[in-house]
């Protein structure tokens, strides 16, 4: 284990770094990540969430059943319901990494929550991912009278690429008119694909040095997009018109690599006229929320439940 040394980061959020891996992402080390979110990605025990239920259902999916973690309040009717997207860059992961969180919000907020376990790159590049959500995200809007909430609190939740595809979702969403979504919440969401990012024209030697870096950023980058750049809604801070998206809610640490990005998009989701809400974290970096005995994580969740609470009901 590595001690981490860096001025800049708050002094609670060390033991975070100290614990993580100092291996690159790319194709080579790719199965071994994905193998690890597999061994740790355990559902918690029934007995210490007595008041949420978890299941595994299969929705319609554009390329046949799409396989998702339900949660749902045990005690009836949800109040409102979200739409969640994991993190894990677009190239690993699956929804049982934030069963926990997922969890938590059941029981602070009495929403429900559907979490695809969406495909992957870059076998399945860019649309397959985001077509999954979409899909994912219609089946949920369609079961607002089984699960008991108000069609007009759905929204959409994501961490790092989650974040990013659930603004793009909100983007696709809008231009199909397909779903309604009360607000987006971006959690230091992936917005911007490398060279078009807003830090690219301002050296800033602070961000991207911890959990996330350039060369990471990049591959996952490659694998999702291939040969393409993108296309309206990806990558998100790409899009030409934000008019008439949800609500925004958008997180991000000071030493995060996408806080220029994400402040940007901030600032043009502002300036399209939609309400938007926007929080950094001093001396937090990517994925700082993962140790919630830290002050700073636990200023994060109460902003969060805030805002959910007011938009979700």
């Amino acid at each position: 284990m590595a001690t981490v040394r860096d001025a800049h980061v708050d002094p609670e959020l060390l033991p975070l770094l100290e614990g993580f891996p100092d291996i690159p992402l790319n194709a080579e080390t790719l199965p071994g990540f994905r193998a690890a979110m597999v061994d740790m990605a355990v559902l918690p025990d029934p007995a210490t969430h007595p008041g949420v239920t978890i299941e595994e259902v299969s929705v319609p999916g554009p390329d046949g059943a799409l396989r998702c973690l339900l949660f749902r309040p045990a005690d009836g009717a949800a109040k409102g319901a979200l739409l969640h997207v994991h993190g894990g860059g677009g190239v690993m992961g699956l929804p049982e990494m934030d069963a926990l969180r997922n969890v938590a919000l059941v029981e602070a907020t009495g929403c429900v929550i559907l979490s695809p376990d969406y495909r992957l790159a870059p076998e399945h590049p860019h649309p397959a991912a985001l077509e999954d959500c979409h899909s994912a995200g219609a089946w949920l809007a369609s079961q607002a009278g089984q699960f008991g909430f108000p069609p007009e609190r759905l929204g959409v939740i994501g961490e790092s690429a989650g974040g990013g595809f659930a603004a793009a979702l909100a983007l696709l969403a809008r231009d199909r008119g397909s779903i309604s979504f009360a607000c987006q919440v971006l959690i230091y969401p992936m917005l911007a694909s490398p060279g078009a990012e807003a830090a690219a024209t301002h050296a800033d030697n602070r961000i991207g040095r911890h959990i996330w870096n350039r060369d990471a950023d990049g591959f996952a980058w490659g694998c999702m997009l291939g040969a393409s750049t993108g296309d309206a809604v990806m990558p998100p801070a790409a899009a030409a018109d934000l008019a008439g998206l949800p609500p925004a809610f958008i997180a991000v640490g000071e030493l995060d690599l996408f806080v220029h990005d994400d402040l940007a998009y901030a600032s043009r989701l502002l300036a399209a006229g939609i309400s938007t809400e926007a929080h950094l974290y001093p001396g937090a970096f990517h994925g700082f929320d993962r140790m919630g005995e830290a002050a700073v994580s636990q200023r994060f969740n109460a902003d969060l439940l805030d805002f959910l609470k007011r938009h979700l009901g």
